[in-house]
């Protein structure tokens, strides 16, 4: 997949904003790791609209997890009858169980021109608090074990709500995705882990205020019915 049309963009952008950071503080030891971080923020601004819209779906799924359990559980005996209670109970609630997948899928192409941006962005050898060198991996080993703990909490919280085989199906998935995160992050430029870490730190906070929101505004409804 040619991405050049997204990749030389947000190079230029990240240099742009480097060159503004490196105007404040003239240390790139600490210009390039700043830069990386306000580069993620502003990047995840920028899409935070899809990933409210992805994320909203998630909180309101949970929110009427417990009527589906109902429903599931009042229809056992009989699936389509079950599966067209469940579908009224979504257009009840104004859920798309599909939601927040198109979102992702918008996201995706960007998120890959991303990694590729962070690949080869040169930095000079310039490193960022305890690393020496944000170009190559890091030697203590602490941004791989930060992607692997902040991409299993990202996925958890993102994660559609199930019961029973499903939802261990899915734990499972995000364990495995956390831990190759993790193992990749080894090898991988510290730069690029640190993007991944700062956007999982967003992605957190953003998920556990949305679904905050979302439980409010039910709640409320619930307190009106």
């Amino acid at each position: 997949m040619n991405l050049n049309f997204l990749t030389l963009p947000l190079e230029k952008f990240f240099y742009f904003l480097h060159s503004g950071v490196h105007t404040i503080i003239p240390n790139n030891n600490i210009s390039f790791g700043l830069a990386i971080i306000l580069f993620t923020v502003i990047i995840r601004v920028l899409l935070l609209p899809l990933s409210i819209k992805q994320t909203k779906s998630t909180a309101k799924m949970g929110a009427i997890q417990p009527e589906m359990k109902k429903v599931q559980e009042k229809y056992k005996k009989d699936p389509q009858k079950s599966q067209q209670e469940v579908m009224k109970l979504y257009k009840e609630n104004g859920v798309n169980p599909m939601g927040g997948c198109l979102p992702m899928l918008i996201q995706m192409p960007i998120l890959f021109a991303l990694f590729a941006v962070f690949q080869k962005l040169n930095m000079q050898g310039s490193g960022f608090l305890w690393m020496s060198d944000l170009t190559k991996a890091d030697p203590y080993y602490i941004l791989p074990i930060l992607s692997a703990i902040t991409t299993y909490f990202s996925s958890k919280l993102m994660q559609p709500p199930a019961g029973g085989a499903q939802s261990k199906q899915t734990s499972t998935m995000n364990t495995g995705m956390a831990i190759m995160m993790g193992v990749m992050g080894i090898k991988m430029k510290g730069a690029l882990v640190l993007y991944w870490v700062i956007n999982n730190v967003l992605q957190v906070i953003q998920t556990l205020v949305i679904n905050k929101i979302e439980l409010g505004k039910t709640d409320l409804v619930k307190k009106q019915i």
